[in-house]
């Protein structure tokens, strides 16, 4: 009997994949665990336009990044915070003050997807990465300056 895996089963396959394997494992373990579905026509047609729409998905996301990034290359981002005497930052600059920076001068980026090298714990200009998709990354300038 031809299934299709909705989730990883050891020895057999990865969630998504059409196997082939007895009817009774289908009809006793499979089936009825969730584990898998029949692969009928229709199935098998849903599986791909699913599978069409999510690469349209990912795609249109690496698209956005790229923007984002090519958007971000040039911007100087000021970030304000308390400082002491000297001019150390008490703690550190995190990575939500820097997404909130971002954020209020229009560019929305997560705070997860900033990528500090060090904690910035001095005033100052720095180039801090981000990677807004799997293969993507670029670089916007940080200017931390005190309240």
């Amino acid at each position: 009997m031809k299934v299709i895996l909705l989730k990883d089963v050891k020895a057999q396959g990865k969630a998504g994949e059409v196997i082939d394997v007895s009817d009774g494992y289908a009809r006793n373990y499979l089936l009825p665990n969730g584990l898998a579905k029949q692969a009928t026509a229709t199935a098998l047609n849903s599986m791909k336009m699913s599978k069409e729409a999510e690469d349209r998905r990912r795609k249109k996301e690496h698209d956005e990044a790229v923007e984002l990034c090519k958007k971000l290359a040039g911007v100087t981002v000021v970030v304000k915070i308390k400082t002491g005497a000297n001019g150390k930052l008490f703690g550190a600059l995190n990575t939500a003050a820097i997404s909130d920076a971002l954020k209020a001068q229009g560019y929305e980026l997560d705070k997860k997807k900033i990528v500090l090298a060090e904690p910035i714990k001095q005033l100052g200009k720095y180039t801090v990465q981000i990677k807004p998709f799997a293969e993507v990354s670029g670089k916007v300038n940080i200017l931390v300056e005190a309240e």
